[in-house]
């Protein structure tokens, strides 16, 4: 059964955006399988692959709940895919800039997407999975992909390091000109401190707007700090330190050479467990 637990926990992690609640869900729901006694369970991957999606979905159901009152910008829980992790399919994780996306869906809207785009599942399948009909489930994923403006789950390109190491040279130069060079004209910067920690409250959006916040707390409170380069679901993100305390991860969306997205995840609670794989 445990070697079941990295794709459960992918498929629970996907439909959350929180890994911590992911692997809840799926320990959650393998206690109560091995504590079933006497009930025959014929296809246990197929019990355990139901379980933990319909348990994550009334979590999600739970979470979206709580969102309404939660301080600033909510962004997903981000985890270190350059790093092994045994409770994890690396491979199976979507990537960051997705994760934000699927936010403007339900829970069920996001399961079945994730499970069609993501996962390949046919509508058969899907439907019996969530208890719904194959008509409910082809409706579902069309609104969702509405939603989601025909977004597709496209495989992840790497960049290279030297695309961070331009952007640190140039933010370093304090040159507010070369920085907008590296820009998209469509840049948006969001970030999460959770109320927390110290981060903007709403969107910055725009060349101008993003390049002045970039230079200015990196200025004020990261030019001196210890910092590493990784990898955040697929993205390339820094990872800023304060007395060996990881204080902020900086996730990067690259298009066409040009930065696109900037996410902060300031939020000491959504750090924990990605400070745990950077030690």
């Amino acid at each position: 059964m445990d070697s079941l637990r990295p794709m459960l926990t992918s498929y629970a992690y996907n439909i959350l955006g929180s890994y911590e609640e992911a692997k809840d869900v799926v320990q959650d729901v393998m206690l109560e399988m091995i504590n079933r006694t006497g009930s025959d369970i014929q296809n246990e991957k197929a019990y355990l692959t139901r379980s933990v999606i319909n348990r994550a979905i009334n979590a999600r159901n739970r979470l979206q709940k709580m969102q309404a009152g939660y301080p600033g910008n909510w962004l997903p829980e981000p985890v270190a895919t350059e790093t092994a992790d045994a409770e994890l399919n690396q491979k199976d994780i979507l990537s960051y800039s997705l994760m934000v996306l699927l936010e403007k869906l339900d829970a069920k809207q996001r399961a079945v997407f994730i499970l069609k785009e993501a996962f390949s599942y046919e509508h058969e399948e899907i439907a019996e999975v969530l208890d719904i009909s194959i008509e409910n489930s082809r409706k579902i994923l069309s609104r969702a992909r509405k939603e989601l403006q025909n977004v597709t789950v496209n495989e992840n390109v790497k960049t290279p390091t030297e695309y961070l190491d331009k952007y640190l040279d140039v933010i370093r130069s304090g040159d507010i000109k070369k920085l907008e060079q590296l820009l998209s004209k469509d840049i948006v910067l969001v970030s999460d401190g959770g109320g927390k920690a110290a981060a903007a409250l709403n969107p910055l959006i725009g060349v101008e707007n993003a390049s002045l916040f970039l230079a200015g707390i990196f200025n004020k409170f990261y030019h001196d700090r210890h910092f590493e380069y990784g990898e955040v679901n697929h993205h390339p993100a820094i990872f800023y330190y304060e007395n060996e305390e990881l204080v902020n991860c900086q996730i990067f969306e690259f298009r066409n050479g040009l930065i696109r997205r900037v996410y902060f995840m300031r939020n000491p609670d959504k750090l924990a467990t990605l400070a745990g794989t950077k030690k």
